[in-house]
Order: structure tokens, then C-alpha cells, then sequence
């Protein structure tokens, strides 16, 4: 076995190999603390033959699988085994995927596997850092091409200093969550949460954690001149017919500039493909040998070039806006007459409808994860159905992409949430997208904010998002604001930024090309918040600030009790609180601290919930006038309940002013009658009086 050292953070970060998983073309176990990872690398020895080969993809596939015996727990369910991943393992599956994606060689078409596992967790570091780093030394050290080594870092933001590898209890006092992956001299990705920071600060934290993971990129260095695989020469690449490029480039593109300089996106894909139909037609008429998949490659690429050329060279959009040019914006809020908020959000031909539902503590999400289990009173799903792309499709399941971006839009939106202490609501939004021509996700952000105003819930801020994309030419580079879907398919960049008027909530980049430089990234920043005010000041013409909340969600009010009385709420088998809530139809909550969840769409039968809850924890008090209500008649007089679940006895001598021989004449079981408690007796026994509640000294109670 061979291993390396480093200092990451505050603790060494170890790699080792020739130990464990020997036959995977590439191996490495990666330490932090207590938390271990293997990753594994392998690249299939013969490349598989596809008749739908697309310029630019890549036939990778990247797991990142978490085992509970990391955590020294069990799994739940019936089998007692992993099941389907997780949000995180999807989420961070995709965070390994993103970076490494772009430094394969073009046109490789052996299908490549990278699977992270975690053996092994501590309650300080999390594991999705260390399963990218682990990705990127396995491929460097493999015998697979990889233009490597890249490492990533978490940095936080706590009192005002930065902070790398911040561990799990720090990271719930920083301002940021910003995870970079970069190589030694350019940024490949980026994702990052923040309180409503700068863009400024933002950007010193990407250069922070940026040096300090140069020296993991030198141990991998290191390590890969130690123990690395020649790199193979036999991997199949897919070689574009150069003469027929040559041929079709100089016969289509002015057809070709034409068709994209198309504005509406529907008659753009219909004039490239009726294009595209007809070179197709031609060359085989003309070549029979050559296939409809090399012709469509080479027709691919001329597309990319052109929309290049156009962009770069004579500085044009292929919709006619400008470069900072957002597309028409329209939006309006509570569409839907049963949501308890809605908003429907356009820009350009992407159009996202969010619904928001407010629920109690019964709906929040209950997070079975490698730390233990909590729950999650947020949340936020993103569906996209194939009809916004005018496909007919299977409806599955969500994806990784929309689980992605579900989870970008939430990220965004956390930080303007009210405090559950006061807002004590379970919130759920559905995105659903209706059209989609690039930013599906930027316009859920948007949606989602005029949402959760419209519904009543007082969020700090509005959150607006816009997608940046970038151009790339030799030294030449062009960005352009707010991209379109031909943009983000044809360009190098998806770069996203949400946030309020005071600063950034989200980003996500990810790139097509091996790195970008800081000149890019600050000019992309300053472009994307200069949009994201213009979004905003569009926002607040539909919505300036929370509405009242819908009459539709329910009403919750939240009590504190003796820890002791909550046996007194619950009773023998539940018997207490099912009959509060048979009685008045509310939702009841206790917890073991004494915290009471009461809840009711209905303000009567929540107050009604509230008294009985009252009448069971106060302590009864001499003097004071309840509202009772006759059980039992006795012939020495009758049992009165006059709080829930006490009884109190009225002696026939406590009934009237006047003599009564036999209770009954006056009481009957079900009369509802005003009592005072004047004595408990020194067996704890309560004895009231009707006739005494006329006396002026006695308080009523508030029941």
C-alpha cells in the first residue's frame, strides 16, 4: 500500500492505494479525520458503437453511494438495506460529475465509471468533499485519459474571516457555504449558498479556497508520479470526417446563419432541422457509404462554430438582444383560487408556475442521513414536464437534473425564510415548468419568491436568480446575460446567481471547457447583479412585500406547558387528546420539552383547542368562576366538570339560595352551569357552589 500526507484545513488529508480495489483501473482511499472514502475509477476496454452520438458528450456515469454501516447504524425498513439514493447522494454525485466531465478527451466514446463510497463518517467532515478530490486522484493515477488533477475545498465565512474545510459545527454559524473545484490556475466549478453576501466577498472566498487546495492538486501530482498508470493509447475516440466537414462547412453556412438567426425558438429548431434534413439527403445521394450519424456530427459542430462566429465575431445574440439584454418579463401572483399562494413567472418562452403550501409539523420531512436523523421544514420541488419543450414523453419520476435544481432554487430562498420559531409552518413549493427555453431554474427562484409573498409568508427579502453564459474563442470571450436554451447548449458556460437587493443567496457554474480565469468571473458577477436588480424592480410592480396569509392555510399557535402536565394532555392511551381533537377538529402537537403545536384552518376550533389544552394544564384555583358542565346526579347533590378532566362535587346545599330536597328537580346531566371552586378539601377533592357565584368578590375565569 502506498500513501501520501497533506495539510488540508485542520486536519491532514491522507490518500492511499494498491490496498483496496486493486482490479479498478483506478483506486484511492481518501481520509479526513474519521471520515474515509474509496473511489474508484474504470474506463470500459472496448467502446461501444452509437448511432446517437452527439459532438461534445461524454459516456460517463459517477455514484456516490453511503453505507450506513459508515455511521455505525442499521438501515431502516423491512429489508434492512440501502435503498434508493438519497437527495445528497444524487446531489453529490452530480457535484463530482460536473468538474470532471469536461476533462476527458473530445470524442471519447468508452464509457467511463467513477463510483465514491463512504466507509466511514465523523461528526466533522462531510464527505462530499472529499469524494470529488478522491475522483480526480483515482483518475489521475488510472490509466484512463484525464486532463487532471483538480481539487476542491468548502470555505466558510464566520465573524467576518474565512474559513477552509470548516467542520460540521462551524458550518452552522457561517454566512456562506461556497465549495470550489479548480485546477491549479482556473476555476471548473462552483456551488455556493450565502446569507445575502457581495459579490465581492463572494469572489475572495473563491480565491481562498482556491490557494488553499493548490496544495492537495500538488500531493495528487506527487502521488500519481509515484504510484500512476501509463495512460492508454487505445481509447476509441470518434474522428469527424474532416473532408466532410470541409465540404458541408463551406456549402451551409450562410444557410446556417440564417436558420439561427431565427428569433422564436420553435421555428429556429424547425429551420435547422429542415436544414439539416436536407444536407443529410443530399451527401447520401451523393456518398451512400457515408452514414446519417457522421453527417449529423459534422453538422453539430458547424452549428457551435456559427453561433461562436456570431456572438464573438460580429457581436450579435441570435434573438437580436444585446449582451446584457434580459428577454420580456411578465408575472402575477395567485392564479390558483385553492393554493394558499401562487405566482407564475415569464421570461421569454420560459415560463415557471410555483405553488405554495403551508402545512404544521405533521407535514415536515423526516431526513433519514449518515448524521442522524432530522427533519426538513422547507422544501422545495422542481418537476419538468415534457410538454415545456413540446416533446411527448414517459412521465417518470424526478431525475438528478430536476432534483438539482430543486435543490439550487431552495439554496437560493433558505436565507430570506422566516425564523420557524415565529412562523411555525412547514412550507412546500412545486415548481412546475410550463416552457422552457434556458433558466428554468432562475425563473423557479423568481416564482418561488412572489409564491411565498402572495401565500402570506413574511420572507426577509424577494429573491430574483439569472443565468450568465460565456463564449469562448482563442484569447476572444464574450458573455452574455440571461441565456437561452441554444445559448446554454452551444456555449461554455451555465453560470447561475440568485439573491435579494442587499446581496447573493445561490450560485451554481459549470463549464463545458477546462477552467475559467478571474477576469471572467468578476466580469460575469457584475453583469449577473446588474440583471438580477432589473428582475427584482420587474418582481416588486406584481408584489412589493408579503400579502396577509391565506385564509386557506391553516392557523397555528404555539404554547409552552409544564413538561410535567404533558401526561395530562395525552391521557391513558391517547384517550385525552383524541377527544380534544374529535372535539374540535384541530391538529395537536406536544413535544417532550412542553413546546404544544396547535393547529386548525378554523380560528373557533383552534381557540376551543387552545381552552381545553388550558383548562387541563392550569391548576384550579379557589375563588375563581369556571363554566361547567353537570355528569352525574346524586342524591346528596352532582358531580360538575368545570375544567377538562376535573370534576368538582356540588353538595344539593351549593345549588340554590333556596332549600332543595331533591337535586334533580333543578340539575339534569348535560346543564351547562357557572360554579366556584371554594375549597379544595385535604384529600385534593374540588367542592363548588352555583350559589355562591354571585358574590362580588369572586373572579371569573377566562375559559
Amino acid at each position: 500500500m502506498e500513501q501520501i500526507k497533506v495539510r488540508f484545513g485542520n486536519d491532514d488529508l491522507i490518500f492511499e492505494t494498491g490496498k483496496l480495489a486493486k482490479q479498478a483501473d483506478g483506486s484511492v482511499v481518501v481520509r479526513l479525520g474519521e471520515t474515509v472514502v474509496l473511489v474508484t475509477a474504470v474506463c470500459a476496454k472496448k467502446a461501444r458503437e452509437r448511432d446517437d452520438y452527439e459532438p461534445g458528450f461524454v459516456p460517463l456515469t459517477v455514484e456516490y453511494q453511503e453505507k450506513s454501516f459508515a455511521a455505525g447504524r442499521i438501515p431502516g425498513g423491512f429489508f434492512k438495506r440501502e435503498g434508493k439514493p438519497s437527495e445528497k447522494a444524487i446531489l453529490t454525485s452530480r457535484m463530482i460529475d460536473r468538474p470532471i466531465r469536461p476533462l476527458f478527451p473530445d470524442g471519447m466514446l468508452n464509457e467511463i465509471q467513477v463510483i465514491a463510497t463512504v466507509l466511514s463518517v465523523d461528526e466533522k467532515n462531510v464527505s462530499d468533499i472529499l469524494s470529488v478530490i478522491g475522483a480526480s486522484c483515482a483518475l489521475t493515477i488510472s490509466d484512463i485519459p484525464f486532463n487532471g488533477p483538480i481539487a476542491s475545498a468548502r470555505v466558510g465565512f464566520i465573524d467576518n474571516k474565512f474559513v477552509i474545510n470548516p467542520n460540521c459545527k462551524q458550518m452552522e454559524e457561517s454566512n456562506l457555504d461556497l465549495i470550489v473545484v479548480a485546477n491549479a490556475n482556473d476555476v471548473l466549478m462552483l456551488e455556493v449558498g450565502a446569507n445575502q453576501l457581495s459579490e465581492e466577498t463572494i469572489l475572495e472566498g473563491i480565491k481562498f479556497g482556491h490557494e488553499n487546495l493548490k496544495v492537495v492538486i500538488k500531493a495528487q501530482t506527487d502521488f500519481s508520479a509515484k504510484v500512476g498508470k501509463e495512460k492508454r493509447e487505445d481509447i476509441v475516440k470518434h474522428e469527424l470526417n474532416k473532408e466532410l466537414y470541409n465540404k458541408i462547412r463551406n456549402k451551409v453556412s450562410k444557410d446556417f446563419v440564417g436558420a439561427l438567426l431565427v428569433t422564436e425558438k420553435n421555428q429556429r429548431i424547425e429551420a435547422l432541422e429542415f436544414l439539416g434534413d436536407k444536407i443529410v439527403k443530399e451527401e447520401m445521394a451523393e456518398n451512400p457509404e457515408i452514414t446519417e450519424t457522421a453527417i449529423k456530427v459534422v453538422l453539430g459542430k458547424i452549428e457551435k462554430e456559427v453561433v461562436r462566429e456570431i456572438v464573438i465575431k460580429e457581436g450579435k445574440r441570435l434573438d437580436g438582444r444585446g449582451f446584457e439584454e434580459i428577454r420580456p418579463l411578465s408575472s402575477e401572483i395567485n392564479l390558483l383560487p385553492r393554493a394558499h399562494g401562487s405566482a407564475l413567472f415569464t421570461r421569454g418562452e420560459t415560463q415557471a408556475l410555483s405553488v405554495t403550501t403551508l402545512g404544521t409539523i405533521e407535514d415536515e420531512q423526516k431526513i433519514d442521513a449518515l448524521e442522524g436523523e432530522y427533519t426538513r421544514t422547507f422544501m422545495l420541488h422542481y418537476n419538468f414536464p415534457p410538454f415545456s419543450v413540446g416533446e411527448a414523453k414517459t412521465l417518470r419520476g424526478p431525475g438528478r437534473r430536476e432534483i438539482g435544481h430543486g435543490a439550487l432554487a431552495a439554496k437560493a430562498l433558505t436565507p430570506v425564510l422566516p425564523d420557524h420559531g415565529t412562523f411555525p409552518y412547514t412550507i412546500r413549493l412545486v415548481s412546475e415548468i410550463l416552457e422552457s427555453n434556458g433558466s428554468s431554474s432562475m425563473a423557479t427562484v423568481c416564482a418561488s419568491s412572489m409564491s411565498l409573498m402572495g401565500g402570506g409568508v413574511p420572507i426577509k427579502a424577494p429573491v430574483a436568480g439569472v443565468a450568465m453564459g460565456l463564449f469562448t474563442r482563442d484569447k476572444e470571450f464574450a458573455i452574455v446575460t440571461d441565456i437561452a436554451g441554444v445559448e446554454d447548449h452551444s456555449g461554455d458556460m451555465d453560470f447561475k446567481v440568485a439573491g435579494t437587493s442587499d446581496g447573493v443567496t445561490a450560485v451554481q457554474l459549470d463549464l463545458k471547457i477546462k477552467g475559467i480565469s478571474y477576469e471572467i468571473l468578476t466580469k460575469a458577477f457584475a453583469m449577473a447583479k446588474k440583471a438580477r436588480f432589473k428582475v427584482l424592480e420587474h418582481m416588486a410592480k406584481t408584489i412589493e412585500k408579503p400579502m396577509e396569509l391565506s385564509n386557506r392555510a391553516p392557523r397555528i399557535e404555539i404554547i409552552k406547558i409544564d413538561p410535567e402536565k404533558i401526561r395530562d394532555i395525552i391521557g391513558p392511551g391517547g384517550k385525552m387528546i383524541k377527544k380534544i381533537v374529535a372535539e374540535t377538529g384541530a391538529e395537536i402537537n406536544v413535544e417532550d420539552d412542553g413546546t404544544c403545536h396547535v393547529s386548525s384552518i378554523e380560528k373557533t376550533a383552534m381557540d376551543k383547542a387552545l381552552r381545553m389544552i388550558k383548562d387541563i394544564t392550569d391548576d384550579p384555583e379557589v375563588g375563581k368562576i369556571y363554566n361547567g358542565r353537570i355528569t352525574k346526579l346524586m342524591n346528596f347533590g352532582a358531580f360538575c366538570e368545570f375544567m377538562q378532566g376535573r370534576e368538582g362535587l356540588i353538595h344539593v346545599s351549593e345549588v340554590s339560595d333556596t332549600y332543595v330536597r331533591d337535586v334533580s328537580t333543578v340539575l339534569k346531566e348535560g346543564d351547562d352551569v357557572k360554579v366556584i371552586l371554594f375549597e379544595i378539601d385535604n384529600q385534593g377533592r374540588y367542592n363548588l357552589s352555583i350559589k355562591r357565584v354571585k358574590a362580588p368578590e369572586a373572579p371569573e375565569a377566562n375559559v
